[in-house]
């Protein structure tokens, strides 16, 4: 059974106030923090939402913040969620999120980056968010910004070396498939299982030619299994080779030590799609291989869409300074809350609700521990 959530205000109390010290200064930082993290659990997505949600709920707020002047207008808000540090405000995040999941040997480590589309602004791209993931806790543990999608390269290690990867296993599509990344990967004591394709053109050919042959040739043991959903059946063989001496990129490659492909089929109705993936692995058990691979869908399926189909991520146009940054790392505390210190059997959609309507129950999820429910 998987531990509940810290209570996060003495992770996010000594961050540094970006306002300077004047008579306009009216609202802690601490308490404008609280404001939004609790409207973000109640389903409230902009600031003039966190303002009425606060306003309404100012009795409940006051039972465990000072409030001296008040609730803050939501130009405040908005304000200050832009001009916060986010490198201190992750580096926070990051403290929160491991205390509670402090050993991450056996854990599946999924990195994956994700552009906030609304934050686009004229000629400026879109702020890129690129996150570590949990699998198996299923919860968010790091994020890092990048100006844009090519940058995720440089940024991956800087966000691995936030955490604990001892035992671990970390898994990336193509864009992490660097040898930095591999060598970080190893230097932290953890595997690795990196998604390859046609940015190592050359070894990709290699590896795809050496596999599809071995295969073929039935010299390699295959891995089968089958889902049905929906009307959807989809089978994937998996195969993996620790036979690589003849690959002239091996030392190139900190750890590595096999290699391994994907064939997946799906079939709707009468319609049959095939595809084929290769992977570099410092790993060489072929069931491990294949939760690995497997596993990684688990970034897009729990927490890149939950953010846009519950959280509106993609829609939210904020932008201003680090809006943008600050405010997705808000929905990603939200969504480690909704998801570990609520009912397990509750959809995400009927926490934020229950949330919304139930001052016990949002209580409860801010600080994770039990509450008696009020209303």
């Amino acid at each position: 059974m998987l531990p509940r959530l810290l209570d996060p205000r003495p992770y996010f109390a000594n961050l540094p106030d970006p306002r300077r010290v004047t008579r306009n200064k009216l609202h802690s930082l601490h308490d404008i923090l609280i404001i939004v993290l609790s409207a973000v659990l109640s389903g409230i997505e902009d600031g003039v939402g966190m303002e009425t949600f606060a306003r309404e709920r100012e009795t409940w707020l006051r039972g465990f913040l000072e409030l001296p002047n008040g609730i803050p207008s939501h130009d405040t808000l908005s304000d200050v969620m832009g001009r916060i540090d986010p490198v201190a405000f992750r580096a926070a995040f990051t403290a929160w999120a491991t205390d509670a999941l402090p050993d991450l040997a056996d854990e599946q480590v999924c990195v994956d980056g994700k552009a906030v589309r609304g934050s686009r602004d004229g000629e400026n791209p879109a702020v890129h968010l690129v996150s570590a993931f949990a699998g198996r806790a299923r919860w968010v543990l790091a994020q890092q910004a990048v100006a844009e999608k090519s940058n995720e390269i440089t940024a991956i290690p800087d966000l691995l070396r936030l955490l604990d990867l001892e035992g671990a296993v970390v898994s990336s599509d193509a864009m992490g498939c660097q040898k930095a990344i591999a060598q970080t990967i190893i230097d932290a004591g953890a595997d690795y299982v990196l998604g390859l394709k046609d940015n190592h053109p050359t070894l990709c050919d290699d590896v795809q030619l050496w596999l599809d042959t071995e295969v073929a040739r039935g010299r390699l043991p295959v891995l089968e299994t089958i889902e049905k959903d929906h009307g959807r059946i989809e089978i994937r063989r998996y195969a993996i080779s620790s036979q690589i001496d003849w690959l002239d990129a091996k030392a190139d490659w900190a750890g590595l030590q096999a290699v391994g492909r994907v064939e997946s089929t799906r079939i709707i109705g009468d319609d049959v799609s095939t595809e084929c993936r290769y992977f570099l692995c410092s790993l060489t058990d072929q069931r491990r291989f294949a939760a690995t691979v497997r596993g990684h869908w688990g970034i897009e399926n729990q927490e890149h869409w939950v953010l846009d189909v519950q959280f509106g991520e993609d829609a939210c146009r904020t932008r201003r300074d680090h809006s943008a940054e600050n405010l997705a790392l808000i929905r990603r505390v939200a969504l480690n809350m909704l998801r570990h210190n609520g009912p397990p059997r509750d959809s995400i959609r009927q926490r934020k609700i229950r949330a919304a309507l139930n001052d016990g129950y949002r209580l409860n999820l801010l600080l994770g521990t039990p509450t008696p429910a009020t209303t």
